[in-house]
């Protein structure tokens, strides 16, 4: 940690806990271009507290719009602001979350959640084995309580047509994809009533979910939410891409049944199974064209990164994905 970054975490847990707080120890945590995540170990009069510190580089725009080169999405909300407040409605609502101790303009300080996020140690370790056969259920169940969230608690305009915007952003690139055109036809073309409007987390997949040996501690990574069809959650959800090489459909380690079944009983509402088909076939596309982006990041010089390039391979794995979705031989 350098001296300046050193000197505002400092003063951020001072102003939350007191002028006696003092960290003894901090490590960045990885990921992140534009915001950074510290993990700290912090000494307070009533005793010592493990806490997460993310926090928004210098400059970073609130909200900086879908543009290829900086690998922005549609649904960028507000900044760490926001998500401190969704967070919050969040708990309120049911939804496992950490604990919020402060927020600001630029930072969130909560409590540090034990567990594993690493999808490849949740679906093979032995220490998750008794945990991965209660997973979907689970995530069902934290679904519908994140459906249950004020819409008020989300930031801004939420009136975005989802298929628009992704192919907004994929005529952004510049380049023919016939197959993301296909399913946008296709999409468009059968697309669900979606009766129901509410808060929706946007990216709640294996890989953002604290795990422990009992099963799911917590849903992290708020900043994608938006107002919209609750079958998009359990529809991303369900996107193979998350499955991480394993056979199960919702994240590697469930069913749909399982994962249905939970979230009618928790919710009140009945899961339209074609929607939800509907909705994994888009959440395909969406992570397609996200890959297309992120590799033109690397390729235009906006940020040279191997792992950027070598995402690029996952265009083609997607596309065959949707082709099998769509029923196109």
């Amino acid at each position: 940690m350098n001296a300046h970054t050193g000197d505002r975490v400092a003063d951020i847990v001072r102003d939350a806990l007191g002028a006696g707080a003092a960290v003894l120890s901090s490590a960045r945590l990885p990921g992140g271009a534009s915001r950074e995540t510290w993990s700290l170990d912090v000494d307070t009069p009533g005793g010592e507290r493990a806490l997460i510190l993310r926090l928004d580089s210098p400059g970073t725009p609130l909200n900086p719009g879908a543009s290829p080169n900086t690998g922005a999405t549609p649904e960028t909300g507000g900044g760490l602001a926001a998500e401190a407040v969704l967070m919050r409605a969040a708990a309120e609502a049911g939804v496992p979350v950490p604990e919020i101790v402060a927020s600001g303009d630029s930072y969130i300080l909560m409590a540090r959640v034990d567990g594993e996020t690493i999808p490849r140690k949740i679906l093979r370790d032995d220490a998750y084995r008794h945990a991965r056969p209660l997973l979907a259920a689970q995530c069902g169940r934290a679904l519908a309580a994140v459906h249950r969230m004020p819409l008020g608690a989300l930031p801004g305009e939420q009136d975005a047509d989802p298929l628009t915007q992704w192919r907004e952003v994929l005529d952004l690139t510049g380049q023919p994809h016939p197959v993301f055109e296909l399913a946008l036809r296709r999409l468009g073309a059968t697309r669900p009533d979606g009766a129901r409007r509410t808060v929706v987390h946007g990216d709640f997949r294996n890989g953002n979910l604290i795990v422990g040996p009992e099963g799911v501690r917590a849903v992290l990574d708020w900043e994608l939410a938006h107002a919209g069809d609750p079958v998009e959650d359990l529809g991303w959800l369900c996107v193979k891409a998350w499955r991480f090489g394993q056979k199960a459909p919702v994240g590697g380690f469930g069913t749909y049944d399982e994962l249905v079944h939970a979230y009618e009983e928790a919710s009140g509402y009945a899961v339209d199974r074609e929607a939800l088909r509907w909705w994994e076939a888009f959440g395909v596309l969406k992570w397609g064209v996200i890959c297309v982006m992120q590799t033109m990041r690397h390729l235009a010089g906006g940020a040279r990164s191997v792992e950027l390039a070598a995402i690029g391979r996952r265009v083609c794995e997607t596309e065959w994905d949707l082709l099998e979705l769509l029923g196109t031989p």
